[in-house]
C-alpha cells in the first residue's frame, strides 16, 4: 500500500529561487490529501506531474498565508475544469469566511461543493477517517492558533500464507475469512487454524506533520513513536531568539525533538529565505538526529 509524501514547497514566509511557501501532497492508497497550500500550489503540482483533480481533501494548518494563499486559486481552476465532486477542507472556521469573500467580489461560482470541517487548535481530536487512515490535530504552539496533523494507517487485514493454503488444497474462497483472523471448519471435516495459516499484517506506520511552533515540548506526546516527523525547521541555532520572538524552531532543535520522541525518520523545512544553501541546517539537525533529510521540493519520501 502506497503511503508516501511529495514536497511541493519547503520555504517559510516568503517565496525564494526553487523555494515556494509551504504544502505537500499525502498519498495513501492512490487517495491524496492536500496538506497546507502556500502560494504557487497548483503550479507545483503541474511541475512536477500531479493531478490536481485526484485531490479531494485539503488539511490546513492555520491562517498565516504562506501556509493557505495558494487555495483560491487551485480551487479556482479546479472549478474552470469543470469539477463537480465535492471538495473536503479542514482548518480554521476563519478560513471559509475569507474563501467566500474571494469568490463573492470575483463572482465564482464553484460547480461543486465544498465540505468544510472547522478545527480548533485547544486539544488533539481525531477529524478524519476512512478505510485507509485515520487523521488526528497536532496542538503546537505558534502565534496564531495552529494544528500539526498526525496521519495514521489503519491496521491491515492478516496475511495469508498462500504456499501453505494450495498445498493443503484450501479454497481461495476461504482465505479472506482467515485474513480476518478466523478459525475455519471446512465441509470436509478439517479444521484451519488462523494462526498455522496467516501472520499478522505490518505494524500501521504514521506520518506527523509540525507546521510552525516553537519547539516548547508541549506536542511530544502526540507525535511520540512515529514513523516519519516533518518539522519545521525556519532558523539555525545562532538565531534562537529569533525563532524565540516569532514562535518557530531551529534545526537543532528539530533534531532533538526527533530525539526525544523515537521518530523514525526526520524531515525539515519551512526554511528562512535568509538562506541560500540549505546543508548547513541540515548538518545542525544530523548532529543531533542522523536520520534527517531536508523536505526538497519535487522529492517524493515512503513512510
Amino acid at each position: 500500500m502506497k503511503f508516501e509524501v511529495t514536497i511541493l514547497g519547503s520555504s517559510s514566509a516568503t517565496p525564494v529561487f526553487n523555494r515556494n511557501p509551504t504544502a505537500q501532497l499525502l498519498n495513501c492508497k492512490d487517495k491524496f490529501y492536500l496538506i497546507d497550500c502556500g502560494e504557487g500550489t497548483q503550479q507545483q503540482l503541474i511541475r512536477f506531474g500531479l493531478k490536481a483533480s485526484k485531490i479531494d481533501v485539503a488539511f490546513i494548518s492555520h491562517l498565516h498565508g504562506d501556509h493557505y494563499f495558494g487555495l483560491v486559486g487551485l480551487l479556482s481552476t479546479m472549478n474552470l475544469n469543470g469539477r463537480i465532486k465535492p471538495f473536503q477542507i479542514f482548518a480554521p472556521a476563519a478560513l471559509m469566511e475569507i474563501l467566500e469573500i474571494q469568490f463573492r467580489y470575483s463572482e465564482t461560482n464553484l460547480r461543486f461543493e465544498i465540505d468544510f470541517c472547522p478545527i480548533t487548535a485547544d486539544e488533539p481530536r481525531i477529524i478524519f477517517q476512512n478505510q485507509d487512515m485515520t487523521v488526528e490535530t497536532i496542538i503546537l504552539n505558534h502565534r496564531i492558533p495552529c494544528t500539526g496533523f498526525k496521519f495514521t494507517e489503519k491496521k491491515r487485514l492478516r496475511k495469508v500464507l498462500v504456499e501453505k493454503l494450495e498445498k493443503d488444497n484450501v479454497a481461495p474462497e476461504y482465505y479472506q475469512l482467515l485474513k480476518k483472523g478466523m478459525d475455519l471448519t471446512l465441509p470436509d471435516g478439517r479444521v484451519l487454524m488462523n494462526e498455522e495459516y496467516t501472520i499478522d499484517s505490518d505494524e500501521p506506520k504514521s506520518y506527523c506533520y509540525c507546521s510552525d511552533t516553537m519547539a516548547d515540548g508541549s506536542y511530544l506526546d502526540s507525535i511520540r513513536n512515529c514513523t516519519m516527523l516533518y518539522h519545521e525547521a525556519t532558523f539555525m541555532d545562532d538565531m534562537i531568539e529569533r525563532a524565540n520572538v516569532t514562535h518557530h524552531t531551529t534545526a537543532l532543535q528539530a533534531g532533538r525533538v526527533a530525539k526525544d520522541v523515537g521518530a523514525g525518520k526526520l524531515l525539515i523545512g519551512h526554511f528562512s529565505s535568509r538562506y541560500k544553501t540549505l546543508l548547513p541546517l541540515l548538518e545542525e539537525a544530523q548532529g543531533v538526529f542522523a536520520n534527517t533529510e531536508l523536505a526538497l521540493e519535487g522529492i517524493t519520501f515512503t513512510v
